[in-house]
């Protein structure tokens, strides 16, 4: 197969899972289709995976800053499995658990509510960031590759850090 056939695959296969991840996701999350299970273990987890995503991909970027490809590279698929190691959890919990209410309140609420959103707004978008990101880089297109990660890695960045802080903002009120 050449490259531009490669590429083409490659880039129907993202928006594939471009659609279909957060399909699934909203699907799944409209029952409890998981009963008599405690997940409850799982958020602090999955937090701790946001956490260490973030480390990940800052550890990526100085990698590629000084010029060590190979450990750029390592570090992002460190990030691209901590990422899906995330959503199952993710997915898992909340389709076996409640929706746990924020009690904050006043400022703290707001401030909540802003984080949350833009967290899963940007949670979906940069699905499709992510995924043509790394095309362009395993089909040996680099200055493609760094022109969309210039937009891909703050994006990335602030979903793996709102996630932690989400939690943190959260895990008070968990029953």
């Amino acid at each position: 197969m050449d490259t531009s056939q490669q590429v083409k695959k490659y880039n129907r296969l993202a928006l594939a899972a471009s659609i279909a991840i957060p399909l699934v996701v909203a699907v799944l999350f409209r029952d409890r289709y998981i009963t008599g299970l405690d997940l409850s273990f799982l958020p602090p987890v999955y937090a701790g995976i946001n956490g260490l995503t973030a480390v990940m991909l800052i550890l990526a970027f100085r990698a590629i800053k000084s010029g060590n490809r190979a450990a750029h590279e390592r570090f992002i698929k460190i990030s691209l499995g901590l990422s899906a190691a995330f959503l199952v959890m993710y997915v898992l919990y909340h389709v076996s658990s409640d929706t746990t209410p924020y009690g904050g309140e006043g400022f703290l609420k707001y401030l909540y509510y802003f984080v949350l959103i833009t967290h899963v707004c940007l949670s979906v978008v940069i699905i499709p960031f992510v995924l043509y990101t790394y095309i362009r880089a395993i089909t040996g297109r680099f200055a493609l590759h760094k022109k969309l990660a210039k937009i891909t890695f703050p994006l990335w960045l602030y979903v793996a850090i709102t996630g932690v802080i989400v939690y943190l903002m959260i895990a008070p009120y968990y029953p």
